[in-house]
């Protein structure tokens, strides 16, 4: 997409960009609006990409590349204050943002169908709704790709136990054809098992007291099975061993496809093909502690190594994503609180941050491809078009 075409609203068809997938997004505000909401969007991507972290600086970004945008922008009426920029993103319809998120998004990567794709959720700590409690901070379920660092889908829910209600409707999102699916304890539900089996994609479903009844079947067939080496049962084993800075992490994981040892227990759960155990046994400066958590999975043919890597793939979220936004783009500060402020500025920052992760002509981190971008407009602008 050149500038001209930005201009027009529209992506040449040779190179659809990702602002083409914004261009339909419906305007909250009535007849009377001096500011395209196209163009809204534009500045505060281009703002966020480049520091901003909250509307005052998209304000004063936007001023500051008053003659940037102006060559990209029509901006008839100058540059939109910040408070129009809180009231718009505030009012527009978190969902409708979320689809066309969503369409972009799978359009990079050829939808999900045979990546494994982490769901995980993350607090927004000052997202509450007075500065002197935290009742009602906003909770975001997200999908990642941790194959190429991508967030491919986002949803907001009120409070962290509402997570199993949003993890549905991500799903409903997703091409989730050859999809693995990753979920902790907190979505290990019958109901999510079913969509994904009955959607063409497998999972890794973590096991805790939740499920109090299968945790425990699981949890003492695996630790018996392990202690008398898998006598007569089906069995794989994988191990692998990481050591940096005085802490050495072993990890042995075992799996069987031989779920029928839960009876009509394991029968309720759809597609259920094989049950894992995963051991970590960390050292560091002596201290030994040992941890074994319990899963299953619809892909009884997986070997260990193959379960191994789709669990770990799932505790990379944190390093890949939460980490990120956090220490790159300082979100567990960001204050912004009203309406669907919180959560649709939380979009921005993840359409920004998966423009940089697609962008490697520059082998530097995510922190220093923001000051690129803020520097260079030309690489700003590629950013944009893709």
């Amino acid at each position: 997409m050149d500038a001209q075409a930005m201009r027009r609203g529209r992506a040449p068809s040779k190179n659809r960009g990702p602002l083409a997938y914004f261009n339909d997004m419906p305007d909250p505000r009535g007849q009377n609006k001096l500011h395209p909401l196209g163009d809204l969007i534009v500045i505060a991507i281009c703002a966020v990409i480049c520091g901003a972290d909250g509307w005052v600086q998209v304000e004063q970004f936007a001023r500051a590349k008053r003659k940037f945008f102006r060559k990209i922008l029509d901006l008839h009426h100058g540059i939109p204050s910040h408070d129009t920029f809180g009231r718009v993103f505030s009012l527009l319809d978190p969902d409708a943002f979320e689809r066309r998120f969503m369409a972009w998004t799978q359009s990079l990567a050829d939808a999900s169908g045979g990546f494994l794709v982490n769901i995980d959720g993350k607090a927004l700590r000052r997202s509450f709704r007075h500065a002197w409690e935290s009742s009602g901070m906003t909770h975001l379920v997200s999908a990642f790709v941790s194959a190429n660092g991508m967030v491919f889908g986002q949803l907001a829910v009120a409070e962290k136990n509402n997570e199993i209600i949003a993890i549905p409707r991500l799903l409903e999102l997703l091409d989730l054809k050859r999809a693995i699916i990753t979920i902790d304890a907190m979505g290990c539900q019958k109901s999510i098992a079913r969509q994904i089996v009955e959607g063409g994609g497998h999972y890794y479903l973590g096991l805790k007291k939740n499920q109090k009844g299968l945790h425990r079947k699981v949890k003492n067939l695996m630790n018996e099975a392990i202690l008398e080496k898998f006598a007569g049962m089906e069995h794989d084993y994988f191990e692998e061993v990481d050591g940096e800075h005085d802490r050495i992490e072993t990890r042995r994981v075992w799996c069987t496809p031989e779920v029928n040892w839960l009876g009509v227990t394991g029968k309720a759960w759809a597609g259920l093909g094989m049950l894992v155990a995963v051991e970590s046994v960390r050292e560091t400066k002596g201290t030994i502690s040992t941890e074994r958590r319990y899963y299953i999975g619809s892909n009884g043919k997986a070997s260990a190594a193959e379960a191994a890597r789709a669990i770990r793939g799932h505790w990379g979220i944190e390093n890949q994503l939460h980490w990120i936004l956090d220490m790159s783009f300082d979100e567990d500060q960001c204050r912004i609180r009203k309406g669907h402020g919180a959560e649709n500025f939380s979009r921005l920052r993840r359409i920004a941050l998966n423009l940089l992760q697609r962008e490697t002509s520059r082998k530097v981190g995510i922190k220093t491809k923001r000051l690129i971008a803020g520097w260079d407009h030309d690489y700003l602008l590629g950013l944009l078009i893709g």
